[in-house]
């Protein structure tokens, strides 16, 4: 029997979880068990996979999961250097040339275990299957604004915390933007038109931001691009990848520009890729922008686990869209699942 271990999330600030209870019940119904673990910090309490008929095990007891379940969870595990000997379901960060992922892989390769990178389940047209990109860009979106207000008060963004649902982050982004008694900044998003700059481009729309929207068209001819530095706000919703431009160049911190908060969703720092390269380190829940200038001030706001400031609505959409590529973990050899064994094989090899 196909057996899927959702493990507890163990970085700090992260509440959700790639399954609900009501997905773990189709799960079940299909024939495949399921263990949730105990956690004290995931937006939906255990309670409701109990119910589901989930067996319910220790917070943090997957590594001693029976060596034929499937480890799923969403987020990073702890950097301790153990072998992986375990399949594993997360988002894996390892593909794209991140320094840290070359540890994740040589964990693997020491344990012989498997990697189902969470970025690379797509369906047939290589399209993702899941993603919650939507979430990002809208709570990126929200910070970089909160950032903006902070800096036109003199300080810096101070601590962010989840909430309870959207309608209780907007109530507070309007409260902080009017307290500055300034009119609303003007925003540019880059890949306004995917899942990430919609949700973006749809949190400066309910705060009434001015935003110009970019995708692919308008930045073909390669960066850097003066017209970002005419903004005061850039949101950068697109993924580095081989080939993306530099969209703020270093040069561009003393530059004549309105530009004073970057908000880089996509936050890949440690990537070669980084269009942004004005900033070496992600940013924390706790210092949520870092200054790399000061006079003009230019904040850069790259939290890696935004939607988790929105764990409820993030979790239910993102469970909701990878529950028809889960209901199919019982041919873990074939269609998405397959895919992405072959991406990781492929990498496994350069280790």
């Amino acid at each position: 029997m196909t057996h899927l271990w959702v493990r507890a999330e163990q970085r700090p600030n992260e509440d959700r979880t790639g399954l609900t209870p009501e997905g773990a019940a189709q799960l079940i119904a299909r024939g495949i068990e399921v263990t949730v673990e105990e956690s004290r910090t995931r937006i939906i309490p255990i309670d409701g996979y109990r119910d589901a008929g989930c067996s319910i095990a220790p917070e943090n007891a997957w590594p001693d999961a029976p060596r034929d379940a499937i480890i799923f969870g969403l987020k990073e595990l702890p950097d301790d250097g153990t072998p992986l000997p375990h399949r594993h379901i997360m988002f894996g960060h390892a593909f794209k040339g991140q320094h840290s992922g070359r540890r994740l892989l040589e964990r693997f390769k020491a344990g012989g275990g498997t990697l189902y990178d969470l970025e690379y389940l797509v369906d047939e047209q290589g399209r993702r299957v899941a993603a919650f990109g939507y979430w990002a860009g809208y709570a990126g979106g929200a910070v970089s604004l909160m950032t903006w207000a902070a800096q036109q008060q003199g300080g810096t963004c101070p601590p962010v915390s989840a909430y309870p649902n959207k309608e209780a982050l907007l109530a507070d982004l309007a409260g902080r933007l009017d307290a500055t008694g300034k009119p609303r900044p003007r925003a540019i998003v880059i890949g306004a038109l995917g899942r990430v700059g919609t949700g973006a481009a749809d949190l400066c729309e309910a705060m009434n931001v001015q935003t110009t929207r970019w995708d692919m068209a308008e930045t073909a001819s390669g960066g850097p691009f003066p017209e970002i530095l005419r903004h005061d706000i850039f949101l950068n919703c697109i993924f580095a990848r081989p080939g993306t431009p530099v969209f703020v160049p270093q040069s561009a911190l003393t530059a004549d520009r309105a530009l004073s908060v970057i908000g880089d969703v996509a936050c890949d720092p440690d990537s070669d890729y980084n269009p942004v390269p004005v900033y070496t380190q992600a940013t924390t829940w706790d210092a949520p922008a870092t200054r790399v200038h000061d006079t003009p001030p230019l904040d850069v706001m790259a939290i890696d686990n935004l939607p988790s400031l929105l764990p409820l609505e993030s979790s239910q959409d993102y469970a909701g869209q990878l529950l028809p590529s889960l209901l199919t973990l019982d041919d873990p050899d074939g269609g998405v699942w397959a895919r992405a064994k072959t991406v990781f094989n492929d990498n496994i090899k350069e280790v």
